[in-house]
């Protein structure tokens, strides 16, 4: 696959087959693993997006392509690249800064 993937840009994604509760359908997700990861192996690990959902400490609101929206840090998960469609862009540096106190609260602390 020629895309150069890079963290923290908004991608088109696959999510499908989703199960129960996953979030499912093709939708703008974030990249949070980092590009020495993108650049060497065949899966990503990202964040889906959405339109529909509400406050919750593991979601940041995000303002993308015009929409008001969240990512779903609490929904992170490793996909193959194949599911990748397109590039839509990068979010705000606040935003990848809510993402990252996110992911340390959530993963680390």
């Amino acid at each position: 696959m020629g895309m150069v993937i890079r963290q923290y840009e908004v991608y088109l994604i696959n999510l499908d087959p989703a199960i129960g509760h996953e979030i499912q359908k093709t939708r703008p997700c974030l990249v949070i693993s980092p590009d020495e990861m993108n650049n060497n192996i065949r899966t990503v690990i990202i964040a889906p997006m959405t339109t529909k959902s509400h406050a919750y400490p593991t979601r940041i609101p995000v303002r993308f392509d015009k929409k008001s929206g969240w990512i779903v840090v609490d929904q992170i998960r490793t996909v193959d690249k194949a599911r990748l469609v397109k590039n839509l862009g990068k979010i705000s540096n606040k935003e990848i800064a809510a993402v990252k106190d996110i992911l340390r609260q959530m993963l680390v602390d």
